[in-house]
């Protein structure tokens, strides 16, 4: 038989999991210690990265322009050049200090006392309850979704058959699917599976990566990529290693253990707020809270460095070269995240006007999408930004997803937020005789006389439970 060579052209797909794309969904989602703890690390990890200081800055700049003026053909461009110019250095700084950077006049302003504000960390049970009712679901939904959420264990996955659930719920089985379907849309992504490969398709879902390739590994060779036989994959699926690996690589990336992150239900934490909202006149002004989050350049040396002008070693530009891209992503990726907080901020101070100027009780009915078309963004990307983020506001700190809430019927037709009927009933309980505590019928009765509000027993007793108040044989004073 003859041997010969052959040149054969062929379509193959590519990752479009981009760098880029990894850094800003991480970054979105983080808290803002997690944040700055993010930061740190890079700062060490990453010798092209540092902390701004105004006076280098402006010297470097300097010496730079100097440099050009007295030889301004001094340089070739070259292909490392490129990337400098990817990044406009003046539209970040620009848009960095318009977009609400806290500035000297701000320390006039009344700022919270951190240490008389503390908070139970948001569960993952709170979460997924929270993204639920946002949803607006029926009665039947809102009970099948409730006993999804109960029966997730702490990775996230759901530890019972969906047919046990509807024998639970009293509902077919089909509608169970349906509701878990929305579910499993919800952050974190991943949530809500029944196993491995379906938390790991429904990432690759959210993330709009459609690769046969990796999801064939995922549907039938978990066993074998936990193995490492990777060799045995290329194999069965007839692919080259090349293939087989960069496929394994985007795989890695994903999350197998969504529900997580969550960690421990009761810990204790502090709160500092992402944002500041103010009252200047008759408008409310945003301000973003940078305290303590190192502001990020790149260092000059490692700049000139792969422009050609210093004498080094092509595996050493290399290396310089790729940590001067990863640079460049977190520094992007941080103003993105910024510039969505601010944004999305800004949308709900219009959206919650009454509430900034009247408290609470003045909470308007407000959902994702509300905001999502507001500033042209998708609804699990709100989700993410309004998660383990606080506001400073003039009634007190709250976390952004406080804002959003399912509404009410009243008696005149209109709608009320759940969070306003929730302070209506604290007022209530609070000016309750202690040895004769308002029973949860007594306090739907009330609402409904006193504020036209039209809320079932149960519900009463279900916001009761969810803003921390025992039942009235357990408020009951002798």
């Amino acid at each position: 038989m003859a041997i010969e060579l052959q040149q054969n052209l062929k379509l193959q797909q590519q990752l479009v999991m981009t760098p880029q794309l990894q850094m800003a969904i991480k970054l979105l989602q983080l808290s803002r210690m997690e944040l700055v703890e993010m930061v740190r690390q890079e700062l060490e990890s990453n010798p092209t990265l540092e902390e701004s200081n105004t006076a280098d800055d402006e010297q470097e700049a300097s010496e730079e322009s100097a440099e050009k003026t007295e030889n301004p053909d001094s340089r070739e461009v070259t292909v490392e050049e490129s990337f400098e110019d990817h990044l406009d250095w003046q539209q970040y700084m620009d848009e960095y200090s318009s977009v609400g950077r806290i500035h000297f006049e701000s320390e006039e302003k009344e700022t919270p006392n951190y240490e008389a504000f503390t908070a139970s960390k948001t569960t993952l049970l709170d979460h997924l309850r929270w993204q639920l009712l946002m949803t607006r679901p029926t009665e039947e939904e809102e009970t099948i979704g409730s006993l999804i959420i109960g029966n997730l264990n702490k990775f996230g996955y759901l530890d019972v058959t969906t047919g046990e659930i509807a024998s639970m719920a009293d509902v077919p089985e089909s509608k169970v699917k349906e509701v878990l379907k929305v579910m499993q849309t919800f952050d974190p992504p991943g949530i809500c599976a029944r196993d491995l490969g379906e938390c790991l398709l429904i990432q690759l879902r959210l993330l709009g990566i459609e690769n046969p390739v990796v999801e064939t590994i995922i549907r039938n060779h978990l066993k074998d990529l936990e193995n490492r036989r990777y060799q045995a994959i290329a194999k069965n699926l007839k692919i080259d290693m090349q293939t087989i690996t960069a496929a394994i690589n985007l795989i890695r990336r994903l999350d197998p253990v969504p529900g997580e992150r969550f960690g421990a239900q009761d810990e204790q934490i502090y709160i500092t707020p992402d944002v500041f909202v103010y009252k200047e006149g008759d408008d409310y002004i945003v301000v973003l809270n940078d305290d303590d989050i190192p502001q990020l350049h790149i260092n000059n040396y490692y700049r000139q460095a792969v422009k050609g002008r210093r004498s080094l070693h092509k595996d050493t530009r290399a290396y310089i070269r790729d940590r001067l891209r990863s640079a460049e992503w977190l520094i992007k990726s941080i103003q993105q995240r910024r510039r969505t907080i601010y944004n999305v901020m800004q949308s709900i101070v219009k959206f919650q006007r009454d509430f900034f100027d009247h408290g609470i009780s003045h909470l308007k009915p407000m959902v994702l999408r509300d905001v999502a078309e507001d500033i042209n963004m998708h609804e699990s990307t709100i989700s993410r930004v309004t998660t383990n983020k606080y506001a400073h506001t003039p009634h007190g700190i709250f976390e952004l997803k406080f804002f959003f809430n399912s509404s009410i019927n009243r008696a005149d037709g209109q709608t009320i937020a759940s969070a306003s009927v929730q302070e209506e009933m604290r007022n209530l309980i609070a000016g309750e005789n202690p040895k004769k505590p308002l029973s949860d019928k007594k306090i739907a009765d009330m609402l409904e006389k006193s504020a036209g509000i039209r809320i079932a027993r149960r519900t009463v007793a279900k916001y009761r439970e969810m803003i921390g108040i025992l039942p009235s044989s357990k408020r009951k004073q002798p």
